[in-house]
């Protein structure tokens, strides 16, 4: 059961003068983001473009005969976790155990833990939540000796007979975490089976590190890493290792997700294969790093056209102060800068309800706490006073995790509803 929090003066950007309302019922106030209803700066999600992502990545998992995990650390949006379960996705991807048992709260039923679980107060959070859903199944990542020796000395200490399903992780070398050999990962997997805390439910890994937006390069490099997953599977696989009906193989980020399609449908190992793609940016994807790499999916796939961007943080210009500068009402506090400054899309002049394409020239440079440094040609279309700017981002994660709500909107930027986050 997704929340239905109530928005007031203490929810940034929300009008200090309005009544509180519950984020369903915000739609009823009227507001648009052009009238100046809502204070800057304003993280807002385009509806439509969220309801085709979700449709076009729930369709190209079905075309692939794969299923979709979304990755929920992207948003950390129990509404949104609920629309992508409700759109066909198996089940929900986190990192952590608190942002499952978000997720569960939002219905997910199957779950990957994408990463290492193993401190006690992590095992006693997964114990508690699988002890309380009878329908909830939760993989985890083992990459380690180490690790399976903390879980199973967890186990003696609390006496439990829990058995917990795991995945072997295979990593890349001078990247995050996994198995860096077959030897390694053979070893390991060889003491998941007779574990008598854990099952080894499948292979896991994440080629996201690899991808360096030059398909030639992408392409033979996943391919190869693919390869490699791939034949310690089969090993496994051959040496009776696995200890479920079936095999899970999973993989996937936002970037090279097609590349990874031949592991997740990988054939010849002695009983069925669950592919699962773990992708999380797509829900409302970007306007620079996923952007760029998506332009190389659609070429690999033949593709027109695929994901929309459908997130955008509108700022007011606040002052001119010299020829070329104009500074925004959005900062670091509000805005993606991990990968790239943010990047002006849209401009909407004081006093219309119409917003156009920005000036190819316009560039952030720099961002303080609360001040964004435009740039533009004196010579051209210059900014003014009070005008509004709509920022595009290059990787979601880091702007949905400034805001505790977002204000969904209509192709007009009618306010007709709103999310919340939880990080």
């Amino acid at each position: 059961m997704t929340p239905d929090p109530i928005l007031d003066h203490c929810s940034k950007s929300y009008p200090l003068e309005a009544a509180p309302c519950r984020a369903a019922d915000i739609g009823g106030k009227g507001w648009n983001v052009l009238a100046d209803d809502l204070a800057y700066p304003l993280a807002v999600v385009s509806r439509s473009a969220l309801a085709h992502n979700i449709a076009w990545m729930q369709d190209f998992a079905r075309r692939k005969d794969i299923a979709l995990a979304p990755h929920g650390k992207t948003t950390m949006s129990p509404e949104l976790f609920a629309l992508q379960l409700a759109g066909g996705a198996w089940g929900m991807t986190f990192a952590t155990i608190f942002q499952l048992a978000v997720g569960v709260e939002a219905g997910a039923r199957n779950a990957i833990i994408a990463n290492q679980v193993l401190c006690d107060a992590d095992l006693d959070g997964l114990d508690m939540l699988l002890a309380g859903h009878s329908d909830l199944r939760v993989w985890f990542l083992v990459d380690s000796l180490a690790q399976l020796a903390l879980i199973e000395d967890w186990a003696r200490r609390r006496q439990s007979r829990r058995r917990f399903d795991v995945l072997l992780e295979i990593g890349i070398p001078g990247q995050r975490t996994g198995c860096r050999t077959l030897e390694e990962a053979l070893a390991l997997a060889a003491a998941i089976s007779r574990s008598p805390v854990v099952r080894l439910g499948g292979i896991e890994c994440y080629e996201g590190g690899l991808a360096r937006c030059d398909s030639v390069h992408d392409a033979r490099e996943v391919t190869a890493f693919v390869g490699r997953v791939l034949e310690v599977a089969r090993r496994c696989d051959a040496e009776d290792l696995f200890g479920d009906a079936s095999v899970m193989l999973t993989a996937g980020g936002s970037a090279v997700f097609d590349l990874v399609v031949p592991l997740l449908r990988a054939q010849g190992l002695s009983r069925p294969v669950q592919g699962v793609l773990r992708s999380g940016c797509y829900i409302t994807h970007d306007n620079g790093n996923y952007a760029r790499f998506l332009k190389q999916v659609e070429q690999r796939e033949g593709l027109d056209a695929s994901l929309r961007a459908a997130l955008e943080v509108w700022a007011m210009v606040q002052s001119v102060p010299e020829p070329g500068l104009a500074l925004l009402t959005c900062g670091r506090r509000d805005i993606s800068y991990d990968l790239e400054m943010p990047i002006p899309v849209r401009h909407a002049p004081r006093g219309t309800r119409a917003a156009a394409e920005a000036p190819a020239g316009w560039k952030i440079s720099a961002l303080n706490d609360q001040h964004a440094y435009l740039h533009f040609d004196p010579a051209g279309t210059v900014p003014q006073v009070g005008d509004r700017v709509a920022l595009g981002i290059s990787h979601p994660c880091t702007t949905f995790d400034k805001w505790r709500w977002l204000a969904l909107v209509e192709d007009d930027l009618a306010v007709t509803g709103a999310i919340s986050t939880r990080f």
